[in-house]
């Protein structure tokens, strides 16, 4: 499963040819943000579910 600020990889690649992004907020909608150019993507939790590929680096962090 993911979590906030974990780095996860999504089926298709970004423009910019990066496909690592890091989750930035999670409620209903999950917003993510492009580790290469800094894009912020917004979707429903359903669609991220369907775009993601894999988590690729777990956030160690805990609060």
């Amino acid at each position: 499963m993911y979590d906030l600020h974990d780095i996860v990889e999504m089926k298709k690649p970004h423009a910019c040819q990066t496909n690592r992004w890091e989750i930035i907020r999670m409620g209903a909608d999950i917003k993510i943000k492009c580790m290469n150019c800094g894009h912020i993507v917004m979707m429903t939790r359903r669609e991220f579910e369907k775009k993601m590929k894999k988590v690729l680096e777990k956030n160690v962090e805990k609060e």
